[in-house]
């Protein structure tokens, strides 16, 4: 098969290339994101594979249907950035990778919380300044603290996992997945009674903007909150309130809900258009990393080896486990 992915960068090239060592697909990497203006670099390929900030909506897919493209592979969980709907309706079948690696977003979860806590990010530029003191880095032990999950799918639970082995209460809301040995509560009960609230549910309908100024009122005076899901299930406009109101003690996050125009490039020479971003970074108890929760050396083989075994699966007309169907 002839793929093109877009949105790639050079370890994409260096994995997927490993990952085809043996196998006779034909692989074009190109750096821009799928859009209606790069719509134009597809040939003759039969397969567009893309990533998280690659926006197929109705316009774009209606474009593409007048390609050869015929599976759009997606390289990642997440498919909140396609109308699947419309995708479908227009005869494309959407694979994804549901599973590339839950360790390595859950480690990145509780790296975040741990040095937020620690003020890790503060004292490391403290120290390289020649700054010694260890005023404003007061910390607290997590344990016989309490911890609020919300979604508790693979990424959910081992978070749940490593925070007990931790001497954490361990508190969870997730309307559809219920996992023996955890204590489930309604979302009421999480925000309130929860010292940190971690964030693992999928965006959609019902999850866009649950974390929203009457939530954020529910929680307790100083709580840490921790995203690592998808940038919209939190109001940002609203947590930016809550830190100024000191509600929100603490916060990481490893995606932002306006990201798609920021994250996975250099602007390191660019002046940042974005006030709402660039308010976030004002504040010293907020951390914000690059959605790199996922990028391990692991993630990234699993990655692509789903990819491509997705794609064969298509090539032999044999049921696709991967499929993502219209509900």
């Amino acid at each position: 098969m002839k793929i093109i992915f877009f949105s790639a960068k050079k370890y994409d090239e260096e994995y997927f290339r490993l990952s085809n060592k043996y196998a006779c697909h034909s692989l074009k990497f190109t750096e821009v994101p799928l859009n209606n203006d790069t719509i134009s670099l597809i040939t003759d390929e039969q397969v567009a594979c893309v990533f998280v900030n690659d926006v197929l909506d109705y316009d774009v897919l209606f474009n593409l249907s007048k390609t050869t493209i015929k599976l759009i592979a997606l390289r990642c969980a997440g498919f909140n950035n396609i109308d699947i709907k419309a995708a479908q309706k227009l005869g494309f079948t959407v694979v994804n990778v549901p599973a590339y690696s839950p360790n390595a977003v859950a480690e990145h979860t509780v790296s975040m919380m741990l040095a937020l806590n620690r003020n890790i990010h503060r004292a490391y530029s403290r120290v390289r300044d020649g700054n010694f003191s260890l005023e404003g880095l007061l910390g607290y032990d997590f344990n016989g603290h309490t911890i609020g999950i919300i979604g508790t799918g693979r990424i959910g639970s081992i978070v749940a996992q490593i925070m007990q082995s931790m001497g954490m209460k361990i508190l969870a809301y997730d309307p559809v997945c219920k996992n023996e040995g955890i204590k489930y509560v309604d979302l009421d009960t999480l925000l309130s009674q929860s010292d940190v609230i971690s964030i693992h549910c999928p965006l959609n309908e019902a999850t866009k903007h649950l974390i929203n100024k009457t939530s954020l009122d529910k929680m307790k005076q100083g709580v840490m909150l921790i995203n690592t899901s998808r940038g919209a299930i939190l109001d940002t406009c609203a947590v930016i309130d809550a830190l100024k109101s000191k509600k929100l003690g603490y916060l990481g996050m490893d995606v932002y809900e306006f990201e798609n125009k920021l994250f996975f490039e250099d602007l390191s020479c660019s002046i940042i258009d974005d006030d709402i971003f660039e308010r976030l970074l004002t504040f010293p108890n907020v951390l914000i990393t690059p959605h790199q929760g996922f990028f391990t050396t692991e993630a990234l083989k699993n990655i692509a080896d789903t990819t491509f075994n997705n794609i064969d699966q298509f090539v032999n007309n044999i049921p696709i486990e991967n499929e993502i169907l219209n509900d």
